[in-house]
């Protein structure tokens, strides 16, 4: 099913991280995700976060700088956004996929 086969409030759920989730908590890569939020378990650091395009937070290329690990993320934040894959440096994160 297309999203615009959906109603109103279940193309919201799916925005919003209705596709599915899982836990990371290890240094594998992962890619070729629609990632819509990330929760963080534990203060988490980056060895590479890949925004879908450079608009979003992660690559100097669009906003600010690089995400790399210098940057920790606090226990208990939620990152939205558009990312397509992501490594872990060190912590463990809930990552929400959706539809973008």
């Amino acid at each position: 099913m297309s999203l615009n086969q959906l109603s109103v409030k279940e193309a919201a759920n799916v925005s919003l991280g209705g596709v599915g989730c899982f836990i990371e908590d290890g240094t594998t890569a992962i890619t070729g995700k629609k990632i819509v939020a990330i929760q963080f378990l534990s203060d988490t650091t980056f060895t590479t976060l890949t925004p879908s395009s450079s608009a979003f937070i992660g690559t100097s290329d669009g906003n600010g700088d690089d995400i790399d690990g210098n940057n920790t993320f606090p226990t208990g934040l939620t990152l939205f956004g558009q990312f397509t894959g992501f490594e872990l440096a060190t912590g463990s994160v809930i990552a929400y996929e959706g539809a973008f």
